[in-house]
């Protein structure tokens, strides 16, 4: 089953389609607008794109952008869905004081980077990058746990405060360089130098917290200006908001109306007009019940594991859950 993913930022809207749910999946296609231009998706980009099976976002652009968007989406039979930090969710333990206030392009950037983590070998810190229209820079220790993070001004922002709050600022673009010596470059320099000296200080509070060195990942619209200045080892991935929704995964569905006891035939006419509406490889079951093995095989389910402590199953906690794809 295809998967469409939507990153809304505040600048641009990036979009992939992948082959499928599965986290590593392969793009088949992938484009970014500015929002200014996301009123023409449905006629233009999107157009010639197959339905998939399941459409996945984040947005911090706020609710106005994200209606324009789906009034976009309409050109498919798949209602989106978008992401909601919540207080934890695909391996990541969020720690901010109020976990739903938290930018969801950050808390699906940490899933993204938690799973780069743990394909690499053994769990480790991460710091989590993001260079656009703003900055994060966020925490992640060797279980998973956000620790905090930091939020400050992306280059443009920062030059146009300066020229609007100064006299004779108003300058070409510089370069950057050790010592500047006009005034281009002492701008260009001074905001490279404040984003990049934000991210050191966070790995350095990092390092001593978990006492190792964390893997460092950037993303972001403008993390390829600023990467080459990061003195710290670091990677930069384009797809880490991508990855983290390829992590959290696909649209959950349900069988409501079934209870123990009721008559078969009942069930049975139920589930057979049900289960077909559930993609073949997400049909997955978790039960406390062995005799369930004969439903899961009549109708196509994955029997994942046990939620019971049994003679035949194991405890499940909220970690083991996530796990289930």
């Amino acid at each position: 089953m295809s998967f469409f993913a939507i990153d809304i930022g505040n600048t641009r809207l990036k979009w992939a389609l992948y082959e499928s749910t599965q986290p590593g999946a392969v793009a088949l296609d992938q484009g970014a607008v500015f929002l200014e231009n996301i009123d023409n998706l449905a006629d233009s980009e999107w157009k010639e794109l197959p339905q998939p099976g399941s459409v996945l976002g984040c947005n911090v652009a706020g609710d106005a952008v994200r209606r324009r968007v789906e009034e976009q989406l309409e050109l498919w039979d798949r209602a989106p869905r978008w992401v909601v930090s919540s207080a934890g969710a695909a391996g990541v333990t969020n720690g901010y004081d109020h976990p739903g206030r938290l930018g969801t392009d950050r808390f699906v950037a940490q899933i993204g980077a938690r799973q780069h983590v743990l394909r690499r070998g053994p769990p480790r810190p991460a710091l989590v990058v993001m260079v656009g229209t703003a900055v994060t820079v966020d925490a992640l220790d060797a279980e998973g746990r956000f620790l905090g993070g930091l939020i400050l001004p992306g280059h443009g922002i920062m030059l146009r405060a300066l020229e609007g709050g100064t006299a004779g600022l108003r300058v070409p673009t510089g370069e950057v360089v050790d010592f500047p010596t006009n005034t281009s470059d002492a701008l260009t320099s001074g905001g490279t130098y404040a984003i990049t000296g934000a991210m050191e200080r966070m790995h350095r509070h990092l390092q001593q917290r978990t006492g190792e060195a964390p893997l460092t990942l950037m993303t972001g619209g403008a993390g390829w200006k600023v990467a080459p200045w990061l003195p710290i080892e670091h990677e930069l991935i384009d797809s880490l908001i991508f990855d983290g929704l390829l992590e959290i995964g696909f649209d959950g569905y349900a069988v409501g109306g079934l209870a123990v006891g009721e008559p078969k035939e009942d069930m049975h006419r139920i589930l057979d007009h049900v289960c077909p509406k559930i993609p073949a490889d997400k049909r997955k079951l978790v039960t406390g019940h062995e005799s369930m093995g004969y439903f899961a095989e009549r109708y196509g389910f994955q029997l994942v594991h046990q939620s019971r402590g049994t003679q035949w199953g194991t405890e499940v906690n909220e970690q083991r859950f996530d796990r289930v794809r």
